[in-house]
């Protein structure tokens, strides 16, 4: 069984289209989180994970967004929540709202958070990883840090598919993985995008254009 895995695509609609047309056959997809927030198209992504019926956890962007409370986020972070809040309608916000912070999934084989197993919200960078944040899945996928990375267990792989829409592991292209549950390995894959019209549409929205500007960087 192929999984793609999938997070952080922060409502780049044009990043999104862009890793959902280059991966390659697969069985299911999953999400770890942050569909919304930074880029103007929140409704675009949101509708094309639920569509789907992607399996997606909550992000803190997410549930700032389905909360309306956004009080400890910069002002780019805070533009992109006010922004996402404004534009989506009452079934889109629901269905944010309706996410849950962990989810298990493939009988019990993957578990998928947003952040960490212990905490949605904490950052948990590559040299982080460790075989006990493992706990009876084969699996661990999880978002957040937008840092592409896995790395081996004896008990399993814990696996973080990089940043659809705002990498920042120095490489701007759009990133994702595909996950093949019956040899448990893992491909990491990356695709260029049209950062220029995310710039433009960024400008045109009214948000920071440093959103926008950052994303040529991969920071």
């Amino acid at each position: 069984m192929i999984v793609g895995v999938i997070a952080d695509i922060h409502g780049n609609r044009v990043a999104l289209d862009a890793v959902l047309d280059d991966m390659p056959p697969v069985d299911a997809l999953v999400c770890a989180g942050d569909v919304v927030g930074y880029n103007p198209w929140p409704g675009a992504c949101v509708d094309a994970l639920r569509e789907r019926g992607v399996p997606t956890v909550m992000g803190n962007h997410d549930r700032a967004v389905a909360t309306g409370t956004s009080f400890s986020f910069n002002s780019m972070a805070g533009a992109g929540v006010a922004y996402a809040r404004e534009h989506l309608d009452d079934e889109q916000l629901a269905w944010l709202a309706g996410l849950p912070d962990e989810r298990t999934e493939f009988d019990g084989r993957v578990k998928i958070v947003h952040g960490h197993p212990d905490d949605p919200d904490r950052y948990t960078y590559p040299d982080m990883f460790a075989a006990d944040m493992l706990d009876g899945e084969d699996v661990l996928v999880l978002g957040h840090t937008h840092v592409q990375h896995h790395e081996f267990y004896d008990g399993g792989i814990v696996l973080n598919p990089g940043g659809v829409g705002q990498p920042r592991d120095g490489d701007p292209r759009a990133a994702y993985a595909t996950l093949d549950l019956d040899g448990m390995s893992v491909d990491e894959h990356r695709v260029e995008y049209d950062i220029e019209r995310v710039e433009r549409a960024v400008s045109e929205a009214g948000l920071p254009e440093q959103i926008g500007s950052r994303l040529r960087k991969g920071r």
